[in-house]
């Protein structure tokens, strides 16, 4: 199968022809539709991740059942589904006590081969996927079969990015109707971030981005104030809009040190923040001591929005069909498998909302 490999750190991702591994009894063959091309994705890439190559890239995605192995039950041939990137065990006691997204077994799930380069050296996958591939082979558990007509390209949104942000304000968060939200970050999770808290009903939702093409998609999906962080101190800006206090709610989603103390000042005492955004694992976060303790502030990490996929895929799915979540307009460029290298350019320079790989001859940078 042609794939997306990380080669080296800042290297140009190569185009290869990967050999998979054989299917077991528990897998599934998946013919991919579309993957979207996330920022964790730029991250392995850049080195933030210090993931060590080679990997073929992609982990959020979307497709076609075309084959499965003799035990499968949860999917069958000819199935549209979702993949998840949070491989999970099924066995251990976070899995067992609907927890998947901390499994015990992640990073072990996540650094298995998934195949064999032109030289014979094995490759990973990120997220135990590799959404950048023609085909991909994972275990049952990380597909959830939809019955839907949404193209692939929106369903694969679901599978990282929209279920990240909008999984933060629902289920992370438990955003509460008629509340003031601040999302710090408004890239493709951002965004779902703020229509998670619309759809929560917030009354308020404060948008953070110093790109002004980001700040208009946030206000058109539901952002009612805007603040370029370049022009004016964010931390003030927002206790003005909020009556001095802050924020009930304040979302990280850039994965920057910095970013995560100053999310956390401009929530309002007794507040929450959520930290999304991935950081390289040498770095470290700081904030104000006696600050943080008097004003009884909740701090809460969101990975993979804390999903169920299970639970929430088919969930995220009807709020699309019933046009309560805008999955069409988070994406503003479409690329063919061969112009990875341009996608991962366009998302690195904050060019577009999602770029977007499709598997049907999409041409270079289509808006």
């Amino acid at each position: 199968m042609k794939a997306a490999v990380f080669v080296g750190v800042n290297e140009p991702v190569s185009i290869e022809d990967v050999t998979p591994l054989d299917p077991g009894p528990n897998d599934v063959v998946v013919r991919l539709g579309a993957s979207g091309v996330c920022h964790s994705d730029l991250s392995f890439v850049d080195g933030t991740l210090g993931f060590p190559p080679p990997v073929i890239l992609g982990h959020e995605g979307a497709g076609t059942v075309e084959a499965i192995g003799s035990a499968v039950s949860r999917v069958q041939v000819g199935d549209r589904v979702i993949a998840s990137f949070v491989t999970t065990c099924g066995e251990c006691w976070f899995c067992q006590h609907e927890q998947p997204f901390v499994c015990s077994n992640l990073i072990a799930g996540q650094m298995a081969p998934h195949g064999a380069r032109p030289n014979g050296d094995a490759v990973t996958a990120v997220g135990g996927l590799g959404t950048m591939a023609e085909f991909m082979t994972v275990n049952e558990s990380v597909l959830v079969p939809v019955q839907t007509d949404l193209p692939m390209e929106q369903l694969a949104l679901i599978g990282c990015g929209v279920t990240t942000g909008v999984g933060a304000a629902l289920v992370t968060a438990d955003v509460q109707p008629g509340s003031t939200v601040a999302v710090v970050g408004c890239g493709g999770v951002g965004l779902s971030v703020i229509q998670g808290a619309r759809i929560a009903g917030a009354e308020r939702i404060i948008a953070i981005d110093p790109v002004e093409l980001k700040r208009g998609a946030a206000t058109q999906r539901g952002a009612t104030d805007v603040i370029d962080p370049t022009g004016v101190d964010p931390i003030e800006a927002v206790r003005e809009l909020t009556g001095g206090r802050g924020a009930d709610y304040a979302f990280e989603v850039v994965g920057r040190p910095e970013t995560v103390a100053q999310t956390v000042e401009l929530t309002r005492p007794n507040g929450t923040a959520v930290v999304i955004g991935a950081m390289s694992p040498t770095e470290f976060i700081s904030i104000h001591g006696l600050g943080f303790i008097y004003g009884a502030k909740h701090i809460v990490a969101s990975f993979s929005g804390s999903a169920i996929p299970s639970r929430d895929f088919p969930r995220y799915v009807k709020l699309a069909e019933e046009g309560k979540l805008d999955l069409a307009g988070m994406i503003s460029r479409r690329y063919s498998l061969d112009q990875v290298n341009e996608a991962l350019d366009a998302t690195a320079k904050g060019e577009v909302l999602r770029a977007m790989i499709n598997f049907d001859g999409a041409s270079s940078g289509s808006q």
